[in-house]
């Protein structure tokens, strides 16, 4: 005859009474420690904490969330092409500090691409669907539905960036974190004034993004009397620097210095300069910002930039979302103060 059955492995699932059992305590006191329900004594919480490790429970998701009110889920959303997304490492970074943060959270990131008008419409429909907390959105747009959609829907949110209009006149009002892009701008260019250019060009992002706009005024800090034919639009991306340079190299007389809104833009730059048979910086001084150190290590020679810490904005996002859900804010935002941090001007040889 056959032996007992003991059952497959789905049926020896760890239950929350068999973690209160090995830990001493009562299933209330599990199901809050599980649950990051307050008022329960730390040693308590230490014990519990071993005895869902020993024995490898997982909670149910659906019954923790009846608990909690909490879908345990944050969505990321990016106004960027895919292709764009996927080769900057700046948002790599971004993402990567995001991530990191919301494991500690026992939060999953869900990540929501934006490619076209058409998008907004799918975007609308998961959120009112109530399938996340909270929203982290970042690369925004000045004409970008995105903020309209959210306040819509009223789901707790955090912005990468500053936003721009129509929000402008409610930026004290929406939370966000952003770089100090326009004094970092300025301490780039003063820089390049210290070293005796007399004409610094400014390779700018799309004039439709607050960090591009930052960046121009910065420049403009500290070149108040620039000439506009040294300010040439770019796109963030290598191919946008590289027809930008090659755009001020045909405008004379060219330039001897050139402050590029973000790394990749530099390096399109330097290829042209090159490519130019311009020497980098004898002829041209090159200065970059993000310090992506796959791009600005990278290059010949290294490049000179204002570092920001991109990853650990990401961070700082998800803790400012992570007190407006524990505040019950909501998307009203007004408790959380916009967070700007400093930036550092990184000296290598290109300037």
């Amino acid at each position: 005859m056959p032996g007992p059955s003991h059952g497959s492995p789905r049926d020896a699932r760890p239950t929350l009474e068999a973690v209160a059992a090995r830990a001493g305590v009562s299933r209330a006191t599990v199901s809050r420690v599980v649950n990051g329900g307050a008022g329960v004594r730390k040693p308590l919480v230490e014990q519990v904490r071993k005895a869902v490790e020993e024995l490898g429970y997982v909670p149910n998701h659906a019954a923790r969330t009846l608990v909690t009110r909490r879908n345990g889920a944050v969505a990321v959303i990016i106004d960027e092409p895919e292709s764009r997304i996927f080769s900057d490492p700046f948002f790599y970074r971004q993402l990567r500090g995001i991530s990191r943060e919301l494991a500690l959270y026992d939060s999953q990131l869900v990540l929501l691409l934006v490619e076209g008008s058409g998008d907004f419409d799918r975007v609308s429909r998961y959120l009112a669907g109530g399938h996340v907390d909270g929203v982290l959105a970042f690369s925004l747009h000045t004409d970008d539905e995105l903020p309209a959609i959210i306040r819509r829907f009223r789901v707790p949110t955090v912005y990468g960036g500053r936003p721009g209009p129509p929000d402008a006149s409610r930026e004290a009002a929406v939370p966000y974190v952003d770089c100090d892009n326009r004094g970092g701008a300025a301490e780039a260019v003063r820089h390049l004034v210290s070293l005796g250019r007399r004409r610094i060009a400014h390779i700018a992002g799309p004039r439709d993004q607050t960090s591009a706009l930052d960046r121009i005024d910065g420049y403009r800090d500290a070149l108040p009397d620039g000439a506009p034919e040294l300010l040439a639009d770019g796109d963030f991306t290598v191919g946008g620097g590289a027809r930008a340079m090659a755009e001020l190299l045909d405008r004379r007389p060219a330039p001897d210095a050139v402050f590029a809104a973000n790394d990749l833009m530099a390096s399109g730059a330097l290829r042209v300069l090159r490519e130019r048979g311009l020497d980098v910086p004898g002829d041209v001084a090159l200065v970059g910002f993000d310090d992506m150190a796959s791009i600005a290590t990278a290059t010949d020679p290294p490049l000179t930039t204002v570092r920001q810490d991109v990853e650990g904005m990401g961070r700082l996002m998800v803790r400012m979302l992570m007190r407006l859900l524990d505040d019950g804010a909501g998307a009203r935002g007004g408790e959380q103060e916009p967070v700007i941090t400093p930036t550092e001007l990184v000296r290598r040889d290109s300037a």
